[in-house]
């Protein structure tokens, strides 16, 4: 049983599946959004011409189309997702942008399947914080990649630093008679959008999983859009946790929650337009070499 005062996690492909034409009708949205993050999640996991790359629940397929370029012809990505509708969703893309080089998995991160692939690279735009088992999906694609690959991922940060989620959660629950969420000395439930925010946290489970090199870093990530109408559209289409939240509620009452949140979100207008604030994390790390496994094992065990 779920405790009455977490967010339910997406985890479901079923979920995914209803919500996947809204993330395809907001790819440029999104792509926008996360031009720069993305960018940054790219470089660190050092990919270029020629590289073989895993995209782990990979959505819409947005940035595997920035792979595809950064690979090239000689190169390859696959798209992996839980949901095979909004996998179809980035088939299309692929097909439509030329890339043959960009295909598609349907596998849940936290078990990809992929054991002995030997990828080049591993990436997972804002996917890693939704698994209920991080640290499943990290030894996922650890397994997955050649010694010396490398991985990065984005995730949300903490309340404080992303003041929107913070904002949407806090009140649809309130609506929703619920008790509010976790408090700032807690972490957030697994599988819900802060729950890798922790200060040091993805940086533990990573050097569980057995990755060197690791390094996480904050990144700014501001969304600017026309009005707070046009994020709450896309909150709404999204799938977010805080539709199944308010889903038990009477049309009256959803109405009448979303005002109150729209309300509370104006707070960020800004020179007439909408300008939210979010905090990304970058991490990166690199499947150690059997030499540097060696040599660490040695170091550990000399007296």
């Amino acid at each position: 049983m779920t405790a009455p005062n977490t967010e339910p996690p997406l985890d479901g492909s079923h979920a995914w599946d209803q919500a996947a034409e809204g993330w395809n009708r907001h790819s440029a949205l999104v792509g926008d959004w996360l031009r720069e993050a993305t960018a940054a999640m790219l470089d660190a996991a050092r990919i270029g011409p020629g590289a073989r790359v895993l995209d782990i629940a990979a959505g819409a397929g947005e940035q595997t189309l920035d792979i595809a370029r950064r690979v090239g012809p000689s190169g390859q990505v696959l798209a992996t997702d839980i949901s095979p509708g909004i996998l179809a969703l980035a088939r299309h893309k692929f097909h439509v942008a030329g890339w043959a080089q960009a295909s598609t998995r349907v596998a849940d991160a936290q078990a990809l399947g992929l054991d002995g692939a030997g990828f080049d690279a591993a990436v997972c735009r804002l996917g890693l914080m939704f698994c209920g088992a991080p640290q499943a999906a990290l030894a996922s694609a650890h397994a997955a990649l050649r010694p010396g690959g490398r991985f990065s991922a984005l995730v949300f940060g903490s309340p404080q630093a992303n003041p929107c989620i913070a904002i949407l959660m806090a009140s649809a629950m309130r609506h929703a008679g619920l008790p509010p969420p976790s408090s700032p000395r807690q972490s957030p439930p697994p599988g819900s959008l802060l729950s890798l925010g922790r200060p040091g946290l993805l940086a533990e489970l990573l050097a569980a999983t057995g990755f060197a090199d690791i390094e996480v870093r904050a990144l700014p990530a501001p969304m600017r859009l026309p009005s707070v109408q046009h994020y709450l559209d896309f909150v709404r289409s999204a799938g977010l946790p805080i539709m199944a939240i308010l889903a038990p509620l009477t049309p009256e009452a959803q109405q009448a929650a979303w005002h109150d949140i729209a309300q509370q979100l104006a707070r960020f207008n800004a020179n007439g337009q909408w300008v939210g604030p979010n905090e990304l994390l970058l991490c990166s790390a690199t499947r150690a070499t059997a030499s540097a496994v060696f040599s660490t094992h040695q170091e550990g065990t000399t007296t």
